[in-house]
C-alpha cells in the first residue's frame, strides 16, 4: 500500500507541472492583454508598467521567472486589483469556496448513496423508476440553469432565502449555492450507486450471506455496501473536480466572494498572475483529492493493498 501511495504522489508532481505550463502559455497566447482596456498611455509609462510585471521580456524568459518565483512560494502581485498580492486574494476567497465545494460533495454523497441504495433494493418497482427518472432530470439540467431557477422560486416567489451575497457567512446565504452545486452530483451518484448495488446484490457472496440466514439489513450494511461503493469512490475524484470548477459559475451567479469570482474577473481582465494562482490552487486541490480517493479505494479493494 505504501508503494502504491508513493507512485501516486510521484505521478502528481509532473501532472501539476504540466497544468502550470499549459495554463501559463495559453494565457499569454490568447488575444488581448492586461492593459488593452485601459485608456491610452504614453509609451514610456506603458513600457515601465510592463517592465514592473516582467511583461517586456520574451515569453520563455517570463515563464522561467514565474517558475522560479513559484519555487519560493511567490504568486506575484495582482495586475488589476491594486495593493493586493495573488496569495492574499486567494486566502480571502478560499474559505467561501471550500465551504461551498466540500458541503456540496458531502451532501451529494449522502443523498446520492442513500437514494441509489434505496432504488436498488426495490429494483424495477415504481420507487426505482421514480428515483432514476428524477436522477435523469438532475443530470440533464446543469447547475448554471438550476441556480437561477432556485433563486426565482425560493428567493422571489417564496421569499424565504437570500438570492445573492454572503452576508457574514450565515447559513441562509449558503443554502441555495450549495444545493445548486450538489443537485447534479446527487443524480450522478444515485445512478452509479443503484447500478453497482444491483450488481453486488446478485453476486455469489451475497447469496451465501443470505443463505446463512443473515438479516437483509445486515447483508446490505456489512457486505453489499462496501462492494457497491467502489465505483462511487472512483467517481469522487472527477466529481469533486466538477464541483470545484462548477463553483466558479455558481459563485458568480450568487455573488459569493470566493476564488471563482476572482477567477472570472481576472480572466476577463487578463490579470495573468491571479488567473495562474487560481489555476494552481484548483489543480493542487483536485490532485490531492484524487490522491485521497485513490487511497480510500485502496483500503476498500484488497487487491491494491498488496501492491
Amino acid at each position: 500500500m505504501l508503494s502504491y501511495a508513493i507512485r501516486r504522489l510521484l505521478i502528481a508532481i509532473p501532472t501539476l507541472f504540466i497544468v502550470i505550463t499549459v495554463a501559463f502559455f495559453m494565457m499569454r497566447i490568447a488575444p488581448g492583454g492586461p492593459f488593452d482596456q485601459e485608456r491610452a498611455l504614453p509609451p514610456e509609462i506603458e513600457k515601465n508598467i510592463k517592465a514592473a510585471y516582467d511583461l517586456d521580456k520574451p515569453l520563455i524568459e517570463q515563464y522561467a521567472i514565474y517558475i522560479g518565483k513559484l519555487f519560493q512560494g511567490d504568486f506575484g502581485p495582482s495586475i488589476k486589483i491594486r495593493d493586493f498580492s495573488v496569495a492574499e486574494l486567494i486566502m480571502a476567497g478560499a474559505p467561501a469556496s471550500m465551504q461551498l465545494g466540500l458541503s456540496a460533495i458531502a451532501i451529494a454523497l449522502i443523498f446520492g448513496v442513500g437514494f441509489g441504495t434505496y432504488a436498488a433494493l426495490r429494483q424495477n418497482s415504481a420507487v426505482d423508476f421514480a428515483v432514476m427518472g428524477v436522477a435523469m432530470i438532475g443530470i440533464a439540467i446543469p447547475n448554471f440553469v438550476m441556480a437561477p431557477l432556485l433563486s426565482l422560486v425560493f428567493g422571489l416567489y417564496l421569499s424565504i432565502l437570500p438570492t445573492a451575497g454572503w452576508g457574514d457567512g450565515e447559513i441562509q446565504y449558503k443554502i441555495l449555492p450549495i444545493i445548486a452545486l450538489a443537485l447534479p452530483q446527487i443524480a450522478y451518484i444515485a445512478r452509479l450507486t443503484r447500478g453497482s448495488m444491483v450488481e453486488v446484490l446478485h453476486s455469489n457472496y451475497i447469496r451465501t450471506a443470505r443463505a446463512k440466514g443473515l438479516r437483509e439489513t445486515l447483508v446490505v450494511n456489512r457486505h453489499a455496501i462496501k462492494g457497491a461503493l467502489l465505483p462511487v469512490v472512483s467517481y469522487l475524484g472527477p466529481a469533486t473536480a466538477a464541483v470545484m470548477t462548477g463553483s466558479v459559475v455558481i459563485e458568480s451567479i450568487f455573488g459569493v466572494p470566493g476564488i471563482g469570482t476572482y477567477f472570472i474577473k481576472a480572466a476577463l481582465n487578463r490579470d495573468y498572475p491571479l488567473v495562474m494562482g487560481v489555476v494552481i490552487v484548483y489543480a493542487v486541490m483536485i490532485i490531492m483529492l484524487n490522491f485521497l480517493v485513490d487511497m480510500v479505494y485502496g483500503l476498500l479493494d484488497p487487491k491494491l493493498k498488496s501492491r
